[in-house]
């Protein structure tokens, strides 16, 4: 679950790349130009367009899209390793983009922590140094740098690893450290690009595993870069769709399967099952609709479920019965899920309800 505070504020992010990038960001505002215009006109490309979103504290929003969509490059202006052509980021309403060198320095040290896909270990360095590298350059003493690094070597489970050294990890392993040493420096946020998409798939379930652990416990704000749909839909609250510098569309995993913005999403989502995503607050009739259409109903034999049950659960309930399956809240009952509703949620077809 999320709070409603916002800890990171993206609004009207631009960034085209070129000598022209400038003249170009002038003639878009004036004249409207496309990618294709600014490229013919200018010699620039625009790696992302106009992309504003939040983040609220303690959700992991996901940035999904294929290669050269530009969600890498739009993640790096969230610490500013990356200067907007236009717009501005907001960290706990700072303007990143306003900070002189000091103040950006302290944000990258205290606030923000970066994962990559490469995690660029130091090999001279055991897995305890690694980790205990950020808390070294912060001035920490060493006896409570080895004691947050062993802390953070644990939450990872690499306990009894912690003089190794890199050379001497599975890929998997080294993942493990770079996520202990995010951890160990204790930020208010992490930035995650791709960290698990070079690892093999059974690993790469693992480490989410082991990172939607460490979220829900430690409430970090993360923004997850990947390419990968079953891992964006997995682990993010909230998933933004990227495609050509541009956020095609952003919402909760169960909307953006069930209610694609265009075509393109669409054809993202069309071989993601719905088994345990759709709930049936999504596909239920209002109680009071469904009495006005066939009048009052004993449901005293009806299976119950909850607005939050999976599609999954309701097919379980429904098996074994020819009757409805009530939906209540808070001990009231609130909707109704027919068979037919259970199938069209099941096909992804939620707006086609029984009567």
């Amino acid at each position: 679950m999320t709070d409603q505070e916002d800890v990171i504020r993206c609004e009207g992010i631009w960034k085209i790349f070129g000598d022209k990038s400038r003249q170009a960001m002038e003639a878009v505002r004036r004249d409207g130009l496309s990618k294709k215009d600014i490229r013919e006109k200018f010699d620039c490309v625009v790696g992302v367009q106009d992309a504003s979103f939040s983040v609220g504290r303690g959700e992991i929003f996901c940035i999904m899209g294929l290669s050269g969509s530009g969600k890498s490059t739009l993640i790096r202006h969230i610490n500013r390793l990356i200067e907007p052509t236009s717009g501005a980021v907001f960290i706990e309403g700072q303007n990143v983009n306003a900070m002189n060198p000091e103040a950006l320095r302290r944000l990258r040290a205290e606030k923000i922590g970066m994962v990559f896909q490469s995690m660029a270990l130091m090999p001279h360095r055991t897995v305890r140094d690694n980790v205990a590298f950020s808390l070294e350059v912060r001035g920490v003493a060493e006896a409570e740098r080895a004691r947050v690094a062993a802390r953070a070597i644990d939450m990872v489970d690499l306990t009894g690893w912690d003089r190794k050294y890199p050379d001497e990890l599975s890929g998997g392993m080294q993942q493990r450290v770079g996520l202990a040493r995010a951890l160990a420096a204790d930020p208010t946020i992490l930035l995650m690009d791709e960290p698990f998409s070079a690892l093999d798939p059974l690993i790469r379930r693992q480490l989410q595993g082991t990172f939607m652990e460490l979220s829900a416990e430690l409430h970090k704000t993360t923004v997850f870069i990947t390419h990968d749909l079953d891992e964006a839909i997995r682990i993010g609250d909230r998933i933004a769709i990227m495609k050509d510098g541009v956020l095609v569309q952003i919402g909760t995993p169960e909307e953006i399967v069930t209610r694609p913005a265009d075509d393109y999403v669409a054809d993202f989502v069309a071989g993601i099952s719905k088994l345990d995503l759709v709930t049936a607050a999504r596909i239920m009739q209002p109680l009071a609709a469904y009495v006005q259409a066939h009048g009052p109903q004993d449901t005293s034999a009806w299976p119950v479920g909850k607005p939050g049950c999976k599609l999954n659960e309701l097919v379980d309930l429904a098996v074994g019965t020819d009757h409805p399956i009530l939906i209540a809240a808070d001990g009231a009952a609130v909707g109704v899920v027919t068979k037919r509703a259970l199938l069209r949620g099941i096909q992804g077809r939620d707006e086609e309800r029984a009567a």
